[in-house]
């Protein structure tokens, strides 16, 4: 009895051993929210203890938040995406040319949608066609989706009024229980379905294993060009989504749409331990990283600091998290 006594504290920690150490990632970023909450709290507890600011988090976040749930899977696979602010333009650009055509709403968001596919699938066939770094061929699209944009509208905007009123405007962007902003509820959503897919899904797993090492998982029978093509369609997707929640909150579009929210959303990736070197990530950590991002613009100016300071600890994010992996990985080795 005395030893059954004995192993029970014993086996219990190293339960909670093991389990620090399979979910350190999504512990650590969660500490860190709690930790910079905390600090924002109490240097502006006027700010950050009144609901108004977590509703204009829940509006704003998203926008960001959901082309950064997939692109952990393309970071995983150890690519990069960097056309996604082009595509969400071109997306919405889609989307109400067709609306002033039919006036149909719904043919309308379908259109975008598959514009946002098929621009993400040029990128992944491009990408395994050629053997072209994902760095180089994203850059390149980027500014031939823009172009695209900018040709086709002279660099004219277009108004999205008629929507309002509507069901699908409330669909998209309109407030839950009068409080919770429908583009939460879509983030939260694409969360869920992200999780699913790279936690439950065998599409998840050859993400991880070709991020892992290409070759192994090559020789293992997995369609690697397959599987990247997917990836990068999925954010292409997901670019044309947020476009479109982005520009209906605005009821505008802009051709400039998606100019401000490269650095938001891959500081978000990376600051939520998703490996520049690839497969290594988790879409909570993902998830948690962008409303910490999403909250650090609101929390510099509440504490009394300059805007001006917001890119510089962006930038400090994002080579942070780049160098500690760094320095992880090679101890790990």
């Amino acid at each position: 009895m005395a030893m059954q006594a004995a192993k029970a504290p014993t086996a219990q920690r190293s339960g909670f051993s093991i389990f620090v150490r399979t979910h350190a990632l999504q512990i650590g970023i969660t500490v860190v929210a709690i930790l910079l909450w905390g600090v924002f709290a109490f240097f502006a507890p006027t700010t950050f203890f009144n609901k108004n600011i977590y509703q204009a988090f829940m509006s704003t976040t998203p926008f960001f938040a959901i082309v950064a749930l997939p692109l952990t899977m393309v970071v995983i696979l150890g690519d990069i995406d960097l056309s996604f602010p082009s595509i969400m333009s071109w997306g919405v650009l889609v989307f109400s040319w067709t609306l002033v055509a039919t006036g149909n709403l719904w043919i309308a968001f379908i259109l975008c949608l598959v514009a946002g596919f098929l621009a993400g699938m040029l990128n992944g066939a491009i990408i395994v066609r050629f053997g072209v770094p994902s760095l180089v061929v994203t850059i390149g699209t980027s500014f031939f989706w823009r172009g695209v944009v900018q040709v086709l509208t002279d660099g004219h905007g277009t108004s999205l009024l008629p929507t309002r009123g509507t069901f699908f405007y409330e669909l998209m962007v309109g407030r839950l229980f009068g409080f919770i902003p429908m583009q939460m509820v879509w983030t939260v959503v694409i969360a869920v379905l992200s999780w699913v897919f790279l936690n439950r899904h065998r599409f998840g797993a050859h993400v991880y294993l070709i991020g892992d090492n290409q070759e192994s998982a090559r020789l293992m029978g997995i369609n690697v060009g397959s599987r990247k093509r997917m990836a990068f369609a999925i954010v292409g997707m997901a670019a044309a989504f947020a476009g479109l929640i982005a520009s209906l909150e605005v009821t505008y579009y802009w051709p400039t749409l998606g100019e401000g929210y490269l650095l938001n959303t891959l500081s978000s990736v990376f600051l939520g331990g998703t490996s520049v070197f690839g497969g290594v990530g988790t879409i909570y950590g993902t998830f948690v990283a962008s409303f910490i991002v999403g909250a650090i613009n609101a929390g510099i100016v509440a504490v009394g600091l300059s805007g001006f300071w917001t890119q510089l600890i962006y930038g400090l994010i994002v080579v942070g998290a780049v160098v500690i992996q760094t320095v992880v990985s090679k101890r790990v080795q």
